[in-house]
Formats: C-alpha cells, sequence, structure tokens
C-alpha cells in the first residue's frame, strides 16, 4: 500500500515537472510557471474527478441488483471473499471482451465491464476477471492508474497545442522545429511513465485475482480467451484515447502504427504461465 502511495506521488510530481520543462521549452519563463501551475491544479482535478471522466467517456453505465442481477451479485459476493467495500458496478456497451476499474480509493471504487466479456466467457471466467479487478482496488493500483490515464491524455492535448504558444518575456518566438519536437515526446514520456507502472502490477493483480476467487485456471482460461477475441473486435473510445489502455485487463489497441510501442500490459502467455504455476504451487 505504502509503495503505490509513493508510486503516486512520484508520477504526481513528474507530471508537473513533465508540464513544467515543456511549458518552459514552448513559452520560456512564463510558459513554464503557467505550466507548473496548471499541473499542479490537474493533478488536484485528477485525484477527485478522474474516474468520473473516464466512465463517462467509455459511456458507462452504472447497474444495480435489479437491472443487472448477474454480474452485481458476483461483484458483490467477490467483494465480500475481499473484504472490500461493495464497488459501484458499470457495463460499458462494447463488444470487445474487456474490464477496469477505477475510483481513487477502496471506499471510492468502481468496476467495469463490456457487454462482450460478459457475453463471452463463462460465469467461472467472468469471476476471474471480476476478482482480477478487484484486487487492482485492493491493491490501491486505480489512483494511480486513473490518474496516470488522465493526465497523459492533458499532456498530450498540452503538446498538441505546444506550436500556438506564444513567445517568452523577450519577446522570443518558440523555435518551430522544438516545437515539433516537444509535440512528439512529451506524449511519448507520459505513455512510458504508465508502461512503468502498469506491466507490475497486472502481474500482483493476476495473483491477487486468484486468491479472491480461489480459482488459477479461471482466471487464466478468461486471459487466454480475451487475447483470442479481443485483437478481432476493435474499441473505438480507446483507440480515441490510448491512454487509458493501460486501466483495462487487456490491452484493447489495435496496435497499429506507434500504437505497438507502447503496449501496457505483459504478453498473455506469461501471464497464464504464473498463474498456471499457482495451480501447481496448490
Amino acid at each position: 500500500m505504502f509503495g503505490n502511495w509513493l508510486k503516486t506521488s512520484i508520477l504526481m510530481a513528474g507530471i508537473v515537472a513533465l508540464f513544467g520543462a515543456v511549458g518552459g521549452m514552448l513559452g520560456g519563463k512564463q510558459g513554464m510557471l503557467m505550466a507548473l501551475v496548471f499541473g499542479g491544479a490537474m493533478n488536484v482535478w485528477a485525484y477527485w474527478f478522474s474516474d468520473k471522466m473516464v466512465l463517462r467517456m467509455y459511456n458507462a453505465r452504472q447497474v444495480d441488483e435489479t437491472s443487472s442481477p448477474y454480474l452485481y451479485n458476483m461483484v458483490r459476493g467477490l467483494a465480500q471473499r475481499a473484504g472490500l467495500p461493495m464497488p459501484k458496478v458499470y457495463i460499458i456497451d462494447e463488444e470487445q471482451p474487456n474490464a477496469f476499474a477505477t475510483g481513487r480509493n477502496p471506499d471510492h471504487a468502481a468496476v467495469a465491464a463490456t457487454t462482450g466479456i460478459v457475453r463471452m466467457l463463462s460465469e467461472r471466467e467472468l469471476r476471474g476477471v471480476m476478482a482480477h479487478e478487484l484486487a487492482h482496488v485492493k491493491n490501491r493500483d486505480i489512483l494511480i492508474s486513473t490518474i496516470s490515464a488522465t493526465v497523459a491524455g492533458a499532456i498530450s492535448m498540452l503538446a498538441q497545442f505546444g506550436m500556438f504558444f506564444g513567445g517568452n518575456r523577450d519577446g522570443e518566438r518558440p523555435n518551430p522545429v522544438l516545437g515539433i519536437l516537444v509535440m512528439i515526446l512529451a506524449p511519448m514520456a507520459a505513455m512510458i511513465i504508465q508502461m512503468a507502472i502498469s506491466r507490475t502490477r497486472e502481474f500482483g493483480a493476476d495473483r491477487g485475482g486468484a486468491e479472491i476467487s480461489g480459482d488459477p485456471e479461471a482466471l487464466a482460461s478468461a486471459l487466454a480467451k480475451i487475447d483470442a477475441y479481443a485483437r478481432g473486435i476493435p474499441m473505438h473510445v480507446a483507440e480515441a484515447h490510448p491512454e487509458t489502455a493501460q486501466m483495462m485487463i487487456m490491452n484493447p489497441l489495435s496496435g497499429g502504427g506507434l500504437r505497438g510501442l507502447f503496449s501496457t500490459h505483459p504478453s498473455t502467455q506469461e501471464r497464464v504461465a504464473r498463474l498456471r504455476e499457482m495451480m501447481v504451487g496448490r
């Protein structure tokens, strides 16, 4: 738990520093000051509201035991096994099989699953997936995941509008070549931050999910099935907002172009192998 708070603090400090560096390169001292203020304000906003923004981005609709008893009761049972407060449960109307968790802490958490994953997986496999998401909640991965997705999107926007920044106090215009370089490097820096966080935490959530559900083989089977199907079914919101890809249980991006360089998940084969090693251990 302390480790994740430390990572979150380092991430937020890094985000502010990155904003300041981009602002300084594009607008001199005045640009740096403005970017630092904006970066700090963005961190505060992201802490309190980024989960709602991500859910709204995916048009997620909240469900309960009346509107979706199958999924809701499954999550409730798993949350009780994990010793967690009941999170809010959402459905996303997408054919691609996928799921994610969000929120700032276990008392303010939400889990979301696509209609595709609910239809495709068996009950046992879906339990494994939702247990994985609850492990993210229990490990407090959700805060850093959601903040990094939100702020990475903001950095990308800052870089895209970089060419419109004015000159510095000495009346000098920013170098257009430098501006283009920043437009390329700033989003890449944000994605690298996410990659450094995401890969190890997926292994931890796989192990934690297997322990919560008591069925490592079910999660291994679910991951293999999701990987096989998700590649051929695009998720348009994720393609438009690739900074959110690291929140999903499986990378939702097509991998075309530069996206292939920014894979935020370990290989499915390695994840499945580690889960099956848990079965051998048992």
